[in-house]
């Protein structure tokens, strides 16, 4: 440890793709790569569709910082539960995996990546079956945006069926306490990175800004709104559909109770403690400390809804945060792996997220028109955020066009 300062742990980043951690390893097969305009795809031919795509389903990466990591996002579609891209071949489907140069680049300069392979996809396409196109948590937005965009400006871009897979229409959340940590950690790391980049502001439901400490709407999340209602909010040509990791029933992690010790930490960062969201005002989130240089925070809320135990698609928010400490030498209490990431309200574009009577509401009792989609389905028991599941994946599958 540095005798002026506590130890750098913001070397991580939290994901936003399907996961890797617990797979079994799957072999790559032989795949042709397309550069595209901030990104680049790996295009996997579906069974008995030799000279030319075809059948074409196009996916896109999730959130994190960096480039693209598609060998991983592989292993997380095709490793775990259930092998989401071989039987998408098996059914004679083309597989498109979309990937960024910088995953937490600004959605806006994503979407260019995502017209630009729906773009390559028509014109090397063999017949003409409509095109499927969508993503995982933020791939699915950005490529909601792109195609509402080609219709703006009145291009066919061949799409029959979008869909999104625990994608944050709504909003997504990560906790305001551990947003403020990265800042506080006394040297530039990959963490804060992540939470102020341009997608994390865009996405975020309430962002913490590093310069003012004060919790809201990020700008950017305001102007991105905004730019995706120039577009008409929503591609109306396709069918849209989306799939939740998160219940229907309005019941999410009943474990984790408002305003209960999430992760407390000593050794380094010493009485840093994190907490669960609770309702009400001037509610503490995270009290902060560190030795060296000597500082100490106290991060409140006022008006939020108990977010981290709601129904949605979860993160292990704090255990990656608690094995961080841990590895540098701290001493950690971590008492709840897993929170709230992406709410299932959220997911199904159902409702916002802001109250706790929506972020609650069981979506199973609502009139389906309430949605902005045409069709979804909420996941029967609460999963990891984009967790590759059975009962998810076959009800995507069956609903592709011929």
């Amino acid at each position: 440890m540095s005798e002026t300062a506590e130890p750098n742990v913001g070397a991580f980043t939290l994901g936003a793709s399907p996961a890797i951690e617990t797979v079994a390893r799957a072999d790559i097969p032989e795949h042709e790569e397309w550069p595209l305009p901030n990104g680049f795809a790996w295009v996997f031919p579906g069974e008995g569709n030799n000279g030319g795509i075809r059948r074409p389903v196009i996916m896109a990466d999730g959130f994190n910082l960096g480039r693209s990591e598609l060998d991983k996002l592989y292993q997380g579609l095709e490793g775990g539960d259930f092998p989401f891209v071989s039987e998408l071949r098996r059914r004679g489907r083309d597989v498109i995996l979309l990937g960024f140069e910088e995953r937490s680049a600004s959605i806006l300069d994503n979407a260019e990546a995502a017209m630009a392979a729906i773009m390559r996809t028509i014109a090397e396409q063999v017949g003409d079956t409509r095109l499927v196109v969508g993503g995982f948590s933020m791939g699915g937005i950005v490529t909601r945006y792109a195609l509402a965009k080609f219709e703006r400006q009145r291009m066919d871009h061949r799409t029959g069926l979008y869909f999104s897979y625990d994608s944050p229409h709504r909003g997504a959340s990560i906790p305001v306490g551990v947003q403020a940590f990265s800042y506080f950690i006394p040297f530039p790391n990959d963490f804060a990175r992540q939470m102020n980049s341009p997608a994390a502001r865009q996405m975020l439901w309430r962002h913490y800004d590093k310069d003012t400490g004060k919790i809201g709407v990020a700008p950017e999340r305001t102007e991105f709104l905004a730019a995706l209602e120039r577009l008409g909010g929503w591609p109306q040509i396709p069918l849209k559909i989306a799939v939740a990791n998160g219940r229907a029933d309005g019941i999410g992690l009943p474990e984790v109770k408002p305003g209960e010790v999430a992760l407390r930490v000593d050794g380094i960062y010493p009485g840093t403690t994190f907490y669960t969201q609770a309702q009400g005002d001037d509610v503490t989130a995270a009290y902060l400390n560190r030795r060296l240089p000597q500082a100490d925070k106290t991060i409140t809320t006022s008006g939020f809804p108990e977010i981290d135990g709601a129904p949605g698609g979860t993160l292990h928010t704090y255990q990656i945060l608690a094995d961080t400490l841990r590895k540098l030498g701290g001493t950690v209490d971590l008492r709840h792996e897993e929170i709230c990431f992406v709410p299932s309200v959220s997911a199904v574009a159902v409702r916002d997220i802001e109250t706790q009577s929506d972020l609650y509401v069981s979506i199973e009792g609502l009139p389906p028109e309430e949605s902005e989609l045409d069709d979804f389905l909420c996941s029967t028991t609460t999963t990891p955020h984009t967790g590759i599941t059975r009962e998810l994946c076959t009800w995507l599958m069956d609903r592709l066009p011929d």
